[in-house]
């Protein structure tokens, strides 16, 4: 029976609209083409796709979505008390089978998780995890962050001197997030690895379309994760630690706490989210960074550079390429009526790439005065909570690298990630010097 059930899971939510986008994008459907493109093609080829959504009107209609990818318009969506986050992906009877075979273990994307949830549970959740993720609490990580990065560059070096390449996102684009936030959640080091497979393997899950192999390797990914969440929390609640895991089984709003289930789903979220992106974040700052030499002299010569930096390269590769809404009420956007039910999707890609907001937009400029003004982060209620973590790490992380190998150089052989939400290197092979 639960194989029938993933069977029955993987056909509602994935081959079903995975066949019908593709009719669509045929026809020229401009969601369905960016469903198609974006699994084949990286994020940075995709501009001249942008363009053409950029041309079309402020709200484009698709047969399954409408489609926004305009700045202003893409911040009013993700504003709006219209809406909530997340998408229907099927109705009627494809619905009612969805719902029978509903699996028992956590998704990133389905209540509980922060990314499927609105007020009140949505703020309750959120006001219990933003007391670790203040500003002054991350500076007080960067130290931290600079002694990990320097313990893997050394690592690195040595491999550097018996004249070895590296793939740069085994060696050190997924290391250094993992184990600064395993070391804020409070997982062993010795359990470092086991988080860093399953989050990888389960980066797909927010993705529709999948193969029926990829699915069920997805999804055994999630079921491992949250049996291994389950004894982490219970480890954390036998000796607390000064972690923010341990912070979370206490915590109490207004006497009421998170019971069992919300608490892994916020504490699955947030260690996956703690580094997965962020992992984008560096290779593609790193690519970047190398295809554009003169603009990697410009933060060598001035280090007051590196922050715009990394705004800029989450601006032009953002780690992450869109994001759905569901409206929940008649409302307009941009003076387009949009009905209750409707799917609202927002290109936070595209977003980025506006030429009324960011002059000369497909242009990297490390200089750019507004590159902060990018979405990369959604924005409203759902604004990430790990940016300003996110922001420290990309700055320490792609500074220490550089100052350490400036010679760097990258080698064939470079492989993105087969996925369309999450975007990045899944191999990223170099020479250091």
């Amino acid at each position: 029976m639960t194989l029938a059930k993933q069977a029955v899971r993987w056909g509602v939510t994935h081959a079903i609209p995975r066949t019908a986008l593709r009719a669509a994008a045929r026809k020229g459907d401009l969601q369905a083409r960016l469903f198609i493109e974006s699994a084949q093609i990286p994020t940075l080829g995709l501009t001249g796709l942008f363009d053409e959504i950029h041309g079309r009107e402020p709200v484009v209609r698709g047969q399954y979505s409408y489609l926004v990818s305009r700045h202003p318009i893409v911040r009013e969506v993700l504003t709006s008390q219209d809406v909530r986050a997340g998408v229907d992906r099927v109705d009627g009877v494809f619905g009612t089978l969805g719902r029978w075979a509903a699996s028992d273990h956590l998704h990133p994307i389905e209540p509980p998780s922060l990314l499927a949830t609105e007020p009140p549970d949505h703020t309750r959740y959120r006001k219990l995890v933003t007391r670790v993720f203040t500003a002054r609490a991350v500076e007080r990580l960067r130290e931290r962050t600079e002694e990990i990065a320097a313990e893997l560059l050394d690592r690195m070096a040595e491999r550097a001197d018996r004249g070895e390449p590296v793939d740069l996102v085994e060696s050190y684009c997924s290391l250094l997030p993992v184990t600064v936030i395993a070391e804020i959640l409070g997982v062993p080091s010795h359990e470092r690895d086991t988080v860093l497979r399953l989050g990888t393997a389960a980066a797909p899950s927010l993705d529709m379309g999948m193969p029926w192999r990829q699915f069920r390797e997805t999804d055994s990914a999630l079921q491992e994760f949250d049996e291994w969440l389950g004894g982490h929390l219970a480890a954390l609640r036998a000796e607390p630690g000064d972690n923010l895991l341990s912070q979370l089984v206490a915590a109490r709003e207004d006497g009421v706490g998170l019971d069992d289930k919300e608490l892994r789903a916020t504490a699955g979220l947030v260690l996956a989210a703690g580094f997965e992106t962020t992992v984008n974040l560096l290779g593609n700052g790193v690519a970047l960074l190398r295809d554009h030499p003169e603009q990697l002299d410009k933060v060598r010569q001035d280090a007051s550079l590196w922050p715009g930096a990394v705004d800029e390269m989450l601006r032009v590769d953002p780690p992450v390429l869109l994001t759905g809404r569901t409206v929940v009420r008649d409302t307009e956007f941009a003076g387009t009526p949009v009905r209750a039910g409707s799917v609202v999707t927002t290109l936070l890609a595209g977003a980025n790439r506006d030429p009324a907001v960011f002059d000369d937009p497909h242009t990297f400029d490390v200089t750019r005065p507004n590159s902060r003004e990018h979405i990369s982060f959604s924005s409203g209620r759902h604004y990430c909570l790990g940016a300003a973590l996110a922001r420290m790490e990309g700055e320490v992380g792609l500074r220490a690298l550089f100052d350490r190998f400036p010679d760097l150089t990258l080698l064939p052989g470079a492989q993105h990630r087969p996925t369309r939400i999450l975007r990045g290197y899944e191999r990223l092979p170099a020479r250091l010097s």
